[in-house]
Order: structure tokens, then C-alpha cells, then sequence
């Protein structure tokens, strides 16, 4: 019971390595074959300058690396090659000088959404683009655990209208905008069939049947579409 509840704990304090063992790189929903669709709507090609906010492992680094895209990868702890410190607000880049920002399920992370989405408008260079994708929560959801909140980015996250609203708030033109509802549920079918929540929470007393109750409320919202996830590609327009 020690054992499992340590292994529990393990997985809360850092709920992306725990998916990381479970789901493929890139870790969101779609995976990589969702970036290079995102790469091709935004024109990536051999030679394009390429920043990637937020790139965490580097799944999508490496799926732009590998159609010849100039790449560097900006997050807070920076990990591998091609990849540098920083902080979505304040991006290390000069003014005009990326051609694409990739920018998915990242600026869920940050309440300064306008903030961290108008930075990247600057260092886009004129006509350049922004590939950006991520959650976003329609209507009230059910007042859910913490570590199923924060697993999910649901805190800060927007409706659809409003992601778009606030891309175009900060500079940009939106001339693409796709729905991944498959996308999300094939992940939620695929954590479903990894992990055995119910044996698992249920030697956990109380407090494991609150986070399974809160599990639950969170694959029904997502079933009837309350959260969702889409990935927007828009022109700089200034």
C-alpha cells in the first residue's frame, strides 16, 4: 500500500513524465502527426526559421528539424540540443526575426495568454506566421481535483472563440483554424485502456475516490465536447 501510494504521489507531482510513459511524443493530442500537419499549414519547409515555445522534450523540434527547418526550441528548462531558456512573456529573439512560431498546448500554461501570444507577434516577422494549438473549455465545467485541473491545463484555458479573438487581438491574421476532437479522444481512449484508475485510486481511500469521481467528470466533459482542443495557424498582419 506504501509502494503505491509513493508510485501515486510520483505521478502527481509530475504528471508529464507520467504520460510521457504512457503517450508518444509530442505529448498532446494528435502527436505528431498533428505537428506536421500544423508544420504544413504553416508553410515549414527546408531552410524556414522555426522557434518552438514551450518544446519540452522535443518531439516537435525534431519532427521540424527533420524537413530541414532551422530550428530553436525556448523553454523554462531547457533540454537537449537546439534549445534555450526562457520565459513565453519575454522571448530571447530580436524584433522581425522568426519566420514560424510553434506554439502547442503551451499557452494554457501562462494567465498572460494576451501577453505571451502579442511576444511572439514580435519576433514574427512581417507576413510570418504563428502555428498554434491547444485546450480549450466551453462553457462551466465541474469544479475538478487540482492535479486533474493542472494535468489538463484547464485553469487558464478558453473557448474556441476566445483563443481566436485573443490570436487576433495580438497582430494576427487567423486563415486557419482546425477541430482535433478525434485527436482527443483517441488520447482519452488510449490513457483509458493504459491505466486501471479504478484499481488504483480505490487503494486510496477517500482522497483516490475523489480524484477518480473528478477523472469521470473530466472524460465526460471531453466526450460531450465542454473541453476540446484545436490548432489555429495566423499571419502576422502588421
Amino acid at each position: 500500500m506504501t509502494k503505491m501510494q509513493g508510485m501515486f504521489e510520483t505521478a502527481l507531482a509530475n504528471p508529464w513524465d507520467t504520460l510521457r510513459s504512457i503517450l508518444d511524443e509530442p505529448l498532446h493530442p494528435g502527436g505528431r502527426e498533428a505537428t506536421e500537419n500544423l508544420l504544413d499549414r504553416a508553410a515549414v519547409t527546408a531552410g524556414t526559421q522555426v522557434a518552438d515555445i514551450g518544446c519540452g522534450a522535443g518531439g516537435s523540434l525534431s519532427a521540424a528539424r527533420d524537413r530541414g527547418a532551422d530550428v530553436v526550441g525556448i523553454d523554462h528548462a531547457p533540454d537537449g540540443k537546439d534549445v534555450v531558456q526562457g520565459d513565453m512573456r519575454h522571448l530571447p529573439f530580436a524584433d522581425d526575426s522568426i519566420e514560424v512560431v510553434l506554439a502547442e498546448c503551451v499557452m494554457c500554461l501562462t494567465e498572460q495568454r494576451e501577453t505571451a501570444i502579442r511576444e511572439t507577434a514580435r519576433i514574427v516577422e512581417p507576413d510570418g506566421y504563428l502555428a498554434l494549438s491547444d485546450v480549450t473549455v466551453e462553457g462551466q465545467l465541474p469544479n475538478l481535483p487540482a492535479p486533474i485541473t493542472n494535468g489538463l491545463c484547464l485553469e487558464t484555458s478558453q473557448s474556441r472563440q476566445k483563443t481566436i479573438e485573443t490570436i487576433e487581438a495580438t497582430g494576427y491574421d487567423v486563415i486557419d483554424v482546425q477541430d482535433h476532437r478525434d485527436d482527443i479522444l483517441t488520447m482519452q481512449e488510449k490513457l483509458q485502456n493504459s491505466v486501471d484508475y479504478e484499481q488504483i485510486l480505490g487503494l486510496l481511500g477517500e482522497r483516490g475516490q475523489r480524484l477518480l469521481d473528478g477523472i469521470h467528470e473530466a472524460e465526460a466533459a471531453v466526450t460531450d465536447n465542454r473541453i476540446g482542443y484545436i490548432s489555429v495557424v495566423a499571419q502576422r498582419s502588421d
